[in-house]
């Protein structure tokens, strides 16, 4: 691939994380960078959604890493060090970490999200964004981060006012997440809370209110105004993820943790990567695998493994991590070993992502959709 030169527009379809990281760095190298919303904002599916942007999958501090990029750290956010987890019986079991495990942050179009503070770096770097602007087709140099393309897990329950101190709690029992977890989030008088769900979708609204008593009975958990709310997970390991200035970012890619689902970090790399291979001219590809995949084959194992579980397993996990550094616990459940390459092809024959790749086999594709490039 040639370094993109300094006269030619980069378009990028999707107005995320990845997309916006994306159009930051070029901007920063000077080039004309248009961005295609199909919403009237940034944010829009999250309504002020609380998420983790983990800390636990690189070596380095998340936040440092998003700065060395050049990608600003200036939103709203809490640094998650101690919380608690329950088991399907109701024994809580500590969750400590000497670094932060994950930062909670705000999604959406509000002041201090995360979505906002990304929009406001890339238009005080000239950045065009486009709102209300779907497209179908992109020419090339164009970049692709339209987000999910099916759902391999939903999240789905409230969103709410409460004077309920800041934290973060966790249930893993099937019975009100099937395959996933329940977790509550709270910061600065907002809170989250819902179920993360791997399977029985059709039964959402019995999840949801099992997963709201749950937390009412086990940390007192208090909703003023709760607003519905749901979203949707698509994880797919990618074997490609674009060529010849067309390239595939965040979870249009598939760069997304198949196991808990956290792919905020990932999604904004990606999209530094993919802006760094256009400028520098080398080879994507090298640089998503370098970083991303060692960590999305050993989510794959992990899925698989979890899946086997159901609530004894979980309690027997909960167990392990609470005697030790939960972040660094974490880290080496997401480090490869001789074990987890030995389980790879069994895990990537037991879990099947919902979404597939589809081409319109021409060898000039614009389509923002298809993955042609794969």
């Amino acid at each position: 691939m040639d370094a993109l030169t300094t006269t030619r527009v980069v378009q990028v379809a999707g107005a995320g994380p990845a997309g916006l990281a994306a159009a930051i760095v070029l901007a920063r190298a000077g080039r004309k960078v248009i961005v295609h919303e199909a919403k009237a904002t940034v944010g829009a599916r999250f309504q002020r959604d609380l998420q983790g942007l983990e800390n636990w999958t690189g070596e380095q501090d998340v936040l440092v890493e998003l700065q060395q990029a050049g990608i600003t750290t200036d939103f709203r956010y809490r640094a998650c060090g101690a919380g608690t987890v329950f088991d399907a019986w109701g024994n809580a079991y500590p969750m400590r970490s000497e670094a932060p495990l994950f930062y909670m942050v705000e999604r959406g179009p509000e002041p201090g999200s995360l979505d906002a503070a990304l929009l406001r770096q890339a238009q005080d770097c000239d950045v065009e964004v486009r709102f209300n602007s779907r497209v179908d087709k992109l020419a090339r140099p164009a970049l692709l981060a339209t987000g999910p393309k099916a759902a391999d897990a939903i999240a789905a329950g409230y969103h709410f006012d409460t004077d309920i101190p800041d934290g973060y709690w966790a249930i893993c029992d099937d019975r009100l997440a099937p395959g996933g977890y329940a977790y509550l989030l709270i910061m600065d008088g907002r809170g989250t809370v819902k179920t993360c769900m791997f399977h029985g979708f059709n039964e959402e609204k019995r999840y949801v209110a099992r997963t709201v008593e749950a937390f009412r009975g086990l940390v007192g958990l208090q909703m003023k105004d709760p607003r519905p709310h749901g979203g949707v997970g698509n994880f797919h390991m990618p074997r490609f993820a674009g060529a010849d200035e067309r390239l595939s970012v965040g979870e249009h890619a598939g760069f997304q943790d198949t196991l808990w689902g956290f792919g905020m970090r990932m999604a904004m790399l990606s999209g530094v990567m993919a802006a760094r291979s256009l400028l520098q001219g080398v080879s994507y590809q090298h640089l998503w695998q370098h970083r991303f995949r060692d960590v999305l084959e050993v989510s794959i194992v992990n899925r698989a493994c979890y899946a086997l579980l159901g609530n004894r397993g979980y309690r027997w996990f909960l167990r392990r991590q609470s005697n030790t550094d939960a972040r660094e616990f974490l880290h080496r459940q997401y480090s490869k070993s001789l074990l987890k390459r030995l389980l790879l092809p069994w895990a990537r024959m037991s879990y099947r992502s919902h979404r597939y790749d589809s081409s319109c086999h021409d060898p000039d594709c614009q389509c923002v959709w298809c993955r042609c490039a794969a």
